[in-house]
């Protein structure tokens, strides 16, 4: 059964990693989706042509979140290609990891810019062109809990979008849309493994109850289901996807 058959998706940052299993996963469950990039546009091709090939239907659409005028033509796009929006997945952010005392003001900046701010703009236009009865899955982080040094500035980007999620859901639910916010786990995408040793990637996947890294599709798995009918009542949420890391 598709669950998701005859609705449109917008997912930002879906040209790899978490972003594209995502994309893939919703477009198997019968969506028409649009694959955000803000720079990847090869793989963000790579991730349609593999969605079309599977006998789904997808396009991708280039854009930063960060910015206001970006996100309307998102939106514009989506609606000239599939004729709505329905369900929002806001996937694209930026992680630096560094002590605070040794950050930036553009180390700070470019977080808060994608994550925080990258979220607002699409929650605002949200506001007025998402579809009545859609969804919305915002992406947050189990950092916020663990609170491991070094994610300072990066958790406080997540905690604001956690915010977002549940005063957003509050304001927007009158029209039957439901609002949630994803916090995943360490995770097994070519991003989060690059540049740490065996030896580190071997510790973070010993703190969560399954000793090991989730998945892309671990991830994608919930969002399937968040976006779903059947999710209707789940609204205001802020559910971890981490194998009881935290």
């Amino acid at each position: 059964m598709k669950t998701l058959e005859n609705k449109v998706v917008l997912v930002t940052g879906a040209s790899r990693g978490i972003g594209a299993a995502i994309a893939s996963e919703l477009a198997k469950n019968g969506a028409a989706v649009v694959v955000n990039y803000a720079g990847g546009k090869a793989a963000a091709d790579e991730t349609v042509a593999a969605i079309v090939a599977a006998g789904g239907k997808a396009v991708a659409v280039q854009g930063d979140v960060s910015k206001k005028e970006d996100v309307a033509r998102l939106f514009d796009e989506t609606i000239a290609a599939f004729g709505k929006v329905d369900i929002l997945v806001n996937n694209a952010g930026i992680m630096v990891v560094k002590s605070l005392k040794d950050s930036t003001d553009e180390d700070f900046e470019k977080q808060f810019n994608t994550n925080a701010k990258g979220t607002f703009n699409t929650l605002r236009e949200a506001a007025t062109r998402l579809a009545d009865n859609g969804s919305i899955i915002n992406f947050s982080t189990t950092v916020t809990r663990t609170n491991f040094p070094g994610y300072g500035i990066y958790a406080a980007t997540k905690a604001a979008v956690d915010q977002f999620t549940r005063i957003f859901a509050k304001e927007i639910g009158s029209r039957g849309i439901n609002v949630n916010s994803v916090q995943p786990g360490p995770t097994a995408t070519d991003l989060f493994l690059n540049g740490k040793s065996e030896e580190l990637i071997a510790k973070l996947a010993s703190t969560n109850a399954f000793n090991r890294l989730g998945t892309p599709e671990d991830i994608a798995h919930v969002v399937a289901f968040l976006a779903s009918d059947d999710a209707k009542w789940i609204s205001g949420q802020n559910i971890g996807a981490n194998g009881a890391m935290a």
